[in-house]
């Protein structure tokens, strides 16, 4: 007799078509999001791109980060999947409650904070066009994505990735096309709003496609739910343990934030609005390959290893398949630290001749961008570590973890404000101190993986060894990174131009393609056992 529930899909079959549809998507919407800033940075003035960029965008994730953050991880580790598929009508029910939840407090949030910023707003950046209009907006948008986040969860946990690969490449397209043409219809005064309509454009377009998708409304108060066990009657709105798990990680995601967005909070409060601009610049040019594609291998291995882990904490196979896939992430990405630190300072200089407008090779963008180098490399350690910490902690682990964080954050504001008032790395200092953070934060969360390997096998599933390359590979990187110096410091009177400088790219092309040769030879057969083991799951 056939069985009543339906086969369970395979998670790491799903888990890589996310990651390749999110990278895709991220690909998609930072090709347009590029083209928009290339076209935006020549319209408009540093000031006014200082102030949406770096600003606006801070109030916007600050809005939804706070308001959604802490929810989304709960309901990944409550295996919310399996309840959707219970015949539990109840337990669907809490489930749905919990999901209301950023949408009923995060719009009177969105309000709040959004009149916190306008009353703490500088008279230099308020004094701006339409600039009060400009944040009306940017709370109406943040209010229009929340109103999308019970069906934006839903899908989730029904691994519909494509359904949100669809939504969010719709907004893009929509953001990048309002924005440009109500700058182009408009003149200089009506900017900040061009770049606010833009913004509510995506979050109409995100949930106008959830709800096409299912084709219902969406409920905005949570059902009380009365259950009768053992002759006791009790009524309730949400499930006690998923709540509290909830309130836990949104606490939580208050700190995480301010780590994350903190060298947007310091440089919009330190840094004159023209650097802001320069700041914005180089934040998005260093982080385009950051978010196209470090973002969604962060976002669906936290949705592996929630669901494999919280699910089967005991099953060998499932902890051998876990701890593969966080090693062959870490490794590629000491491959992409070695790539970066071998090519990236000698060959930055060109790369921003020919990519950054010239008004802004005058602002801290050029400096910013060269620590960026070390920056992208270390976000991506970070992401991928506390992905797996949000997946398999439990809440002393998180209680603890906070506690850490918060005194990583005083840390990093210490060292953030030396370094930028610091006459030679001025904005720069910023995200130096934003390495050093990112690296306190990924080694606690890879202490923690290695703990809890440990204590559920018995053995040392994951270990430092087996994410840095062996020592031949570490050699032919160095002797390129020499023979890369060496090349910039012989063509460094010649312009720079593509034509004029083909003698230093073809040293980086030769020594480019020694390193690859080197990982062929030495790491043909680690990253054969790591890719063959995932495929066997």
């Amino acid at each position: 007799m056939a069985s009543d529930n339906p086969p369970q899909p395979d998670l790491l079959s799903n888990a890589l078509a996310s990651a390749s549809s999110l990278v895709l998507l991220q690909f998609f919407s930072r090709v347009f999001t590029f083209i928009l800033n290339q076209a935006l940075v020549r319209y408009v003035s540093p000031q006014v791109f200082g102030t949406a960029a770096i600003q606006f965008e801070l109030l916007l994730s600050t809005i939804l980060f706070l308001s959604r953050e802490g929810v989304r991880n709960a309901l990944l580790r409550s295996s919310a999947s399996s309840v959707a598929r219970s015949s539990n009508k109840d337990s669907q029910s809490l489930v749905a409650n919990i999901t209301i939840l950023p949408t009923l407090l995060g719009i009177p949030a969105a309000i709040l904070i959004a009149f916190l910023y306008v009353a703490s707003t500088s008279a230099s950046t308020a004094s701006q066009p339409h600039f009060h209009l400009s944040v009306a907006i940017y709370a109406v948008a943040a209010s229009l994505e929340l109103l999308s986040e019970p069906l934006y969860i839903r899908a989730q946990n029904e691994l519909r990735f494509n359904l949100r690969v669809r939504a969010e490449g719709i907004a893009v397209v929509m953001k990048t096309t309002v924005a440009f043409a109500v700058l182009v219809i408009g003149d200089a005064e009506w900017a900040l709003v061009a770049f606010a309509l833009g913004q509510a454009a995506f979050g109409l377009a995100v949930l106008s496609t959830y709800l096409h998708a299912y084709g219902q409304g969406i409920g905005l108060w949570p059902k009380k739910i009365t259950s009768e066990v053992h002759g006791n009657v009790s009524s309730k709105y949400f499930d006690p343990s998923l709540l509290s798990l909830s309130a836990a990680m949104t606490g939580q995601s208050v700190v995480k934030h301010f780590l994350t967005e903190g060298d947007k909070f310091l440089v919009s409060r330190l840094s004159p609005l023209a650097d802001q601009g320069g700041y914005a610049v180089a934040s998005n040019y260093g982080s385009l390959v950051a978010r196209m594609v470090f973002q969604p291998i962060e976002e669906t291995s936290r949705v592996f290893f929630s669901k494999s882990l919280t699910d089967q904490k005991q099953d060998p196979a499932a902890l051998r398949s876990a701890a593969n896939v966080l090693l062959a992430l870490l490794l590629l990405f000491t491959h992409l630290l070695l790539l970066l630190v071998t090519f990236g300072p000698p060959y930055l200089p060109l790369a921003l001749a020919i990519v950054l407008p010239p008004k802004y090779l005058h602002t801290s963008a050029p400096t910013i961008l060269r620590t960026y180098i070390y920056y992208i490399p270390m976000m991506a350690f970070n992401g991928v570590l506390e992905a797996f910490f949000a997946s398999a902690a439990a809440p002393a682990d998180l209680h603890r973890q906070s506690r850490w964080l918060f005194a990583f954050s005083l840390g990093f504001v210490a060292v953030a404000v030396g370094l930028a008032k610091g006459a030679e790395l001025g904005d720069a200092g910023l995200v130096w101190a934003n390495v050093v953070n990112l690296l306190c934060r990924a080694l606690y969360a890879w202490r923690f993986a290695l703990r809890f390997f440990r204590e559920r096998s018995g053995q040392s599933l994951v270990g430092w060894r087996t994410v840095v390359p062996p020592v031949p590979v570490l050699v032919v990187f160095a002797c390129a990174a020499g023979a890369t110096r060496w090349s910039e410091r012989v063509f460094a009177d010649v312009p720079l131009r593509l034509t004029h400088q083909v003698g230093h790219i073809a040293t980086a092309v030769c020594c480019l393609a020694g390193c690859l040769l080197a990982c062929f030879v030495f790491e043909r057969r680690t990253f054969v056992q790591l890719f063959s083991s995932l495929r066997k799951r």
